[in-house]
């Protein structure tokens, strides 16, 4: 065949191919939804390499998905002058994240450590931590510039955004039941789940005005708790190997000339009533500030704090998180000695 018969296909097919993008992107738009970004291996270690800035000027967190909806970055930002590292990962212990910290002899910063009970205190972290941390430290050069390249066309297209928005998620969304031998995991939906650039997750405003979208939420959360009903207690010997690991990954950050200070972020009504029941305060937040002699911060200790609702009782809704970033600095500084750049609560 031919250049030139070759030639007309190939237009013809990019003709096809620039018309289907175009399409979904403008359905995609046209539908409301925002641009998000891939919360994989490579935006993670994006963020990870930030973390040898200035202490001064840096603030680095680290958990699981609460301190990821809770922290509003600009705000932060905006009214301290202090850069946000945002490192935390949702579903996960943050306990293997602090460990490579501490074992990072380059890490003399601030760390402020978001503890959700049921998984800081877990001997499972998931499998997240481990990939992100690996990634981080054997990423390439060519990784590195494949980041970058993705994260320009990431920025315009709608239609890249592969959580919520590939063929993949599509068919996930379906939720087809599980059947014999094959489980199917329930899915969030993606109006709960969107993720900025600087690793900031948010409900969508379509998320807060749909109760039934957050009933559905609710389920999830209930389904993981029916999952460990009747699950005997952690036994203590555990639950000790775990606050000694921590306190010897702080020890290693504050021997540096870092500090690391534990908040506890809001949960609500079912969710908040069953983790006090599960993870009494005495001997898992009040034993972890114990034994690690750090500072801390419980939502419930502060009436600017404590009043908050979740709408689906685990994570803020944007608004709030503004309110509750705003005091959460105002706390840092006038009760735990924190200094800022900037003080403009």
């Amino acid at each position: 065949m031919s250049e030139n018969n070759l030639a007309k296909p190939a237009i013809l097919m990019a003709i096809i191919v620039s018309i289907v993008v175009i399409t979904w992107e403008f359905t995609l738009r046209n539908k409301g939804n925002k641009i998000a970004y891939d919360d994989g291996p490579p935006l993670w270690a994006n963020k990870r390499a930030m973390v040898y800035e200035p202490s001064d000027k840096t603030v680095v967190f680290i958990g699981s998905s609460r301190i990821k909806y809770d922290l509003d970055i600009p705000t932060w930002e905006s009214i301290t002058g202090c850069h946000a590292v945002q490192l935390a990962i949702e579903g996960s212990s943050p306990r293997p994240i602090l460990e490579d910290l501490a074992n990072d002899p380059n890490f003399k910063g601030r760390l402020i450590v978001d503890i959700t009970e049921g998984l800081f205190f877990s001997t499972r972290s998931g499998n997240r931590p481990k990939e992100n941390i690996e990634y981080f430290h054997g990423q390439t050069p060519a990784q590195k510039a494949g980041f970058w390249l993705n994260g320009l066309l990431e920025s315009q297209l709608l239609l890249l955004d592969v959580e919520n928005l590939s063929l993949n998620a599509q068919l996930e969304a379906l939720e087809i039941p599980s059947r014999n031998g094959v489980f199917m995991a329930p899915v969030f939906p993606s109006d709960f789940q969107q993720n900025t650039y600087e690793r900031q997750m948010y409900m969508t405003d379509r998320f807060l005005a749909d109760t039934n979208l957050q009933y559905r939420v609710k389920g999830i959360w209930a389904f993981f708790a029916a999952g460990r009903k009747g699950a005997p207690p952690m036994p203590a010997e555990e639950l000790t190997a775990i606050i000694e690991s921590v306190k010897v990954a702080t020890d290693k950050i504050k021997a540096r000339g870092g500090e690391v200070l534990f908040v506890r972020t809001p949960s609500s009504n079912t969710m908040l009533a069953g983790e006090n029941m599960a993870f009494p305060r005495e001997t898992h937040w009040e034993r972890l500030l114990a034994a690690t002699n750090c500072q801390g911060i419980h939502f419930a200790d502060y009436p600017a704090l404590d009043h908050f609702v979740c709408p689906e009782l685990s994570h803020l809704s944007q608004q709030d998180a503004i309110v509750f970033t705003r005091h959460l600095a105002q706390i840092l500084a006038r009760e735990k000695g924190w200094k800022f750049p900037s003080t403009s609560f």
